[in-house]
């Protein structure tokens, strides 16, 4: 069975989304290249030798089933295809990858990129902007992603697991927080106890970020560096407290690579995405 060699779609995005190529049936990834992968992804670690096994296999399925396209002149590498994909797989190592069924195509960018908006304000009055980012998930679409943040995985912060969440999220409608839940897998889990544990967590979170907020100096610009020290505080990231669906990416992001934290801070919201997920990097919830 072929090992990765080469990107299966290493064209510009817009011939890769017009005349993609068809997903290979199965891929194999090569052993010494899955062994530098989860070298590079420290928090995988605490997976014994019977999971790093299971996320193989599922890393191996998910770039057979989805179409990798690269944009803004970026080599998409094999490398770069298994390291997504061993990421994006974490979170369903227990769900599996129906859980990132009804779409099918990620976009690589080599750095952040660009994406224009308009939004209407209550008069009426339309007003056009551009936001820079680094990922975006797109409902019943393409996964966008920023190569140079998607490879920056560090103690609080991974892209991949934050948009794949989404993706989760959206199964069953809007990225609201509420993913789906399998009553096989999940025979506890019910949506108003789901609701009441996400809306506490991101309240309190919120009366944090507004007590913060509130003892910034005012010659410091809140979207300045100089401000970082007093987020620093914040148990997330501050983008958590956006809404309930960037919370419930913010905080799984948070759950596979920064758990210990997470769980302090919010241990009831901790312990339910240790239920929802099947997993629990601390092998302590409901302990």
């Amino acid at each position: 069975m072929p090992s990765i060699i080469a990107l299966r779609h290493n064209r510009s995005m817009l011939k890769s989304l017009l005349d993609r190529l068809r997903p290979a049936a199965h891929v194999r990834i090569d052993d010494d290249l899955w062994r530098t992968t989860l070298d590079s992804l420290p928090f995988v670690a605490r997976l014994d030798h019977d999971d790093r096994r299971r996320l193989r296999d599922l890393a191996q399925q998910f770039l057979a089933d989805k179409e990798f396209a690269a944009a803004g002149r970026l080599q998409l590498t094999a490398p770069m295809q298994v390291s997504i994909a061993a990421q994006a797989c974490l979170p369903v190592l227990r769900l599996g990858l129906g859980a990132y069924r009804g779409w099918t195509s990620i976009v690589v960018y080599p750095d952040e990129f660009l994406v224009p908006r308009e939004v209407t304000d209550e008069a009426g009055i339309v007003h056009e902007y551009v936001d820079q980012l680094a990922g975006e998930a797109w409902d019943g679409g393409p996964l966008l992603l920023s190569w140079a943040d998607a490879r920056a995985v560090g103690p609080e912060y991974n892209v991949v697991i934050h948009e794949f969440t989404h993706k989760i999220d959206m199964v069953n409608g809007d990225a609201d927080g509420l993913p789906p839940f399998d009553r096989r897998l999940h025979p506890r889990l019910a949506a108003g106890r789901w609701r009441a544990a996400l809306h506490d967590a991101f309240e309190r979170l919120n009366a944090e970020l507004d007590l913060i907020e509130s003892e910034i100096p005012p010659d410091v610009d809140p979207d300045s560096p100089e401000a970082n020290r007093y987020y620093a505080r914040l148990p997330l990231d501050a983008y958590a407290a956006t809404d309930p669906g960037e919370f419930f990416a913010v905080s799984s992001e948070a759950f596979f690579v920064s758990p210990a934290r997470l769980r302090d801070a919010f241990p009831e919201w901790y312990a339910l995405l240790a239920e929802f997920f099947l997993q629990d990097p601390l092998g302590t919830a409901g302990a």
